[in-house]
């Protein structure tokens, strides 16, 4: 029987295999406190899930003592600060989707990257904040017409891939109405100490992703399978006083052993 007990579990790793639904039932009974769960066509995705299928999930969630915690859009599909507007306008369109579908299965959250810049000749950072902006300016009102929240996520192939630029981009915006997923498997990639991270976004700190990876190649593994500090991390987020979900966002070829083997090993290093 899977066991994630003190844990919330992202679906990213069940996109191609099962369903949103389908995680509600794997999870079920496993001691997990949360989903969030991956938006992908076939898995979920705003355009396949009319009214009836968004109040059966909503109502498969809570009869499973499994809240939906977070919707996320994987951020190598769309760009919010992308240099081309018919790309910046389809990605807040399918973030304002989402954000729909959000308010619909009343989940709290919705996951957000800053927006990606070309690594070999990046556009200036005054354009592609502008970008950013611009594009709250859509999202954030759509979120409270929603009744959801905006969470912006520290990505290494975003243009702000450290905490004190992703906090300092947050200035203009209440913390109610734009949090942070502190992911660590991104910062260790980018070479940030995760104590610092942890500090730099604990005004705004919503929800923590946990993953492993290795410096050299960039991975969201199973724990073990890289070189991220873990104890160093459950020090750091306990010293901010951190008491949300901690996410096991994991990809894996076998989740249904991987996860339950990673949240295992996680507790012994302090996260739960």
């Amino acid at each position: 029987m899977i066991n994630v007990e003190g844990f919330a579990v992202n679906t990213y790793a069940y996109t191609f295999s099962h369903s949103a639904s389908d995680c509600i039932e794997t999870f079920s009974g496993s001691g997990a406190t949360g989903l969030e769960v991956m938006m992908y066509p076939g898995h979920a995705w705003p355009d396949d899930l009319d009214a009836g299928a968004r109040r059966a999930l909503k109502q498969k969630s809570r009869d499973a003592g499994l809240p939906l915690i977070t919707l996320n859009m994987p951020n190598i599909d769309i760009n919010i600060a992308a240099a081309a507007p018919g790309m910046r306008s389809y990605s807040i369109e399918t973030l304002c989707r989402i954000i729909a579908l959000a308010g619909d299965l009343e989940v709290p959250g919705v996951v957000v990257g800053p927006g990606k810049h070309n690594p070999l000749m990046p556009a200036p950072i005054e354009v592609l904040l502008g970008h950013f902006h611009r594009a709250m300016e859509t999202l954030v009102p759509a979120a409270q017409a929603a009744g959801t929240r905006l969470l912006v996520e520290n990505m290494p192939f975003a243009f702000l891939p450290g905490a004190k630029e992703l906090m300092a981009s947050l200035e203009p915006y209440a913390i109610e109405d734009a949090g942070v997923v502190y992911d660590i498997a991104n910062a260790h990639f980018v070479g940030e100490d995760l104590g610092e991270g942890f500090r730099g976004v604990a005004p705004r700190l919503s929800l923590v992703h946990v993953s492993d990876t290795p410096r050299e190649v960039y991975l969201h593994a199973p724990v073990g399978q890289g070189s991220v500090p873990f104890a160093d991390g459950a020090a750091a987020s306990r010293a901010v006083g951190y008491d949300g979900p901690v996410m096991l966002e994991i990809i894996c070829d076998n989740p249904d052993r991987e996860i339950p083997a990673s949240a295992a090993a996680l507790r012994e290093m302090g996260w739960a």
